[in-house]
Parts: C-alpha cells; sequence; structure tokens
C-alpha cells in the first residue's frame, strides 16, 4: 500500500510541474492539505508551505509522510507533526525535545556541530532504523548543506524518551532534553517511525526560516543561516 501511495504522489507532482511552476503547486498543495487536514489553529500556514516546498524539492517520490518540527514553539507545546500528503491528513501531533545547549523551554542556538549538543534546523530525510541505547531508532540524514548534514556524524536520529512523555511533563512541567536528537513519546515512538521511515522529509524550523520570500528554495539555502558559536547553557538533566 505504501509503495502505491509513493507511485500515485510521484505522479500527481510530476503532472503538476508539468501543468505550471513549482511555486504555483507548492501553494496549492500547500492550500488543499492545510484546508482537507483540518489544520487551521493547528499549525501555522505558512510553516505547512515550506514544509510542502521542501518535500516538493527534496522528496519527490519518497515517503508521502511530511514531518515539520515548529522550534518556534516550547517544547511544553506539541511541535511535532506528520502530515500525509497523500490522503491529506494529519496523522501524529505531539511533543519532542531539543538539544540541552539549545536553551530551556524555548530552543534558541543551533548547531552543525559535532558534540555541541544542540538541534539542528533545515530539512533531513529519514533513512534505516536499528535497535541502540534507547531502542528503536531512525537514522536522518541532513539535506541542508551546512545547516545539518553532519547529522549522521551527530548520530541524530529519532528514537524514544520518557522525559519526552505527556506523563514526564505533567509530573515535572517541562519536557527534557536531548543532545540533538528530536526524541518522542515512547508509547508514540515505534508507530511514527514505522510510519516515516525510508524516505518521509523532515522540516525543522524557526522563525527565522518561516514565511520568508526566497527564490527558490527558501528553507535550503545554507548562506542565510549563521550558527551562534557560544552557549551559556549548562542545563543538567538526570536521564
Amino acid at each position: 500500500m505504501l509503495m502505491i501511495k509513493k507511485i500515485l504522489l510521484t505522479l500527481l507532482f510530476s503532472s503538476l510541474v508539468q501543468a505550471g511552476t513549482i511555486e504555483e503547486h507548492i501553494e496549492d498543495l500547500a492550500t488543499e492539505v492545510y484546508t482537507m487536514a483540518s489544520l487551521d489553529g493547528v499549525i501555522d500556514y505558512a510553516l505547512l508551505k515550506e514544509g510542502v516546498e521542501a518535500y516538493m524539492t527534496k522528496g519527490t517520490g519518497a515517503n508521502p509522510n511530511l514531518v515539520i518540527i515548529d522550534f518556534r514553539r516550547p517544547s511544553h507545546e506539541k511541535r511535532f507533526y506528520v502530515v500525509d500528503l497523500a490522503n491529506k491528513k494529519l496523522k501524529y501531533h505531539t511533543y519532542t525535545t531539543h538539544g540541552i545547549e539549545s536553551g530551556g523551554a524555548y530552543a534558541e542556538r543551533f548547531s552543525n556541530t559535532v558534540n555541541s549538543k544542540q538541534t539542528s534546523l533545515g530539512v533531513f530525510k529519514t533513512a534505516e532504523t536499528y535497535y541502540g541505547k534507547y531502542g528503536y531508532s531512525l537514522r536522518l540524514d541532513g539535506l541542508s548543506e551546512g545547516v545539518n548534514d553532519n547529522a549522521r556524524r551527530r548520530y541524530i536520529v529519532i528514537h524514544g524518551a520518557k522525559y519526552a512523555s505527556p506523563d514526564f511533563l505533567a509530573s515535572n512541567n517541562f519536557i527534557g532534553w536531548s543532545w540533538g536528537c528530536p526524541a518522542l513519546p515512547p508509547e508514540k515512538n515505534r508507530e511514527i517511525i514505522d510510519l516515516i521511515k525510508g524516505g518521509s522529509i523532515i522540516l525543522a524550523a524557526n522563525e527565522e526560516m518561516v514565511g520568508r520570500d526566497l527564490s527558490p528554495p527558501s528553507l535550503l539555502a545554507s548562506n542565510s543561516y549563521h550558527e551562534r558559536a557560544e552557549s551559556n547553557n549548562r542545563m543538567v538533566i538526570s536521564r
């Protein structure tokens, strides 16, 4: 069934590109998904449009599920979205972590540097699964040159973590921190990974990356992003 969806989505995007400009069809698809998936009040339209752009420029023919991580939101709010572009449905909306050196409730510092313990922004593509320290996990490849292309070297993966769960939030009034990985609630981790593995596009964005009139593509141009070199955040958490 997944393969059929991939083929249909590939054919859809191919016909769209032939019928008009890519910019027009990014707008058309984003509008249709936003309406049919009832995303008004759930996710900003501008952010969804940036995600659709990232998919159509980097992921056509891949897994039809688009992942958006809205790092403009604090970690105690749900900011991890999985949107099925083929069926135009919101499949998941849940919590995720950011790096311990990126900030407190808000991720404010971002890095592509090994051992920085900061979150990376940009466009990723999901790859293979494996079992590691945190159990069932999903490797990511960074597609934004100079922004997140060290994801493999940094072991930036999706995995489950108890400090990302609603129960942890209810008990502690905060979501914990990772070393840069977008960790998920453990009770949802496997089913989300199984849905998005093998070629989904992930857009991890902050306020500087949403709704900018850069052409094209606004999210993939690493020249517009400058990493902050210093981090004065020294939070300590118990794992």
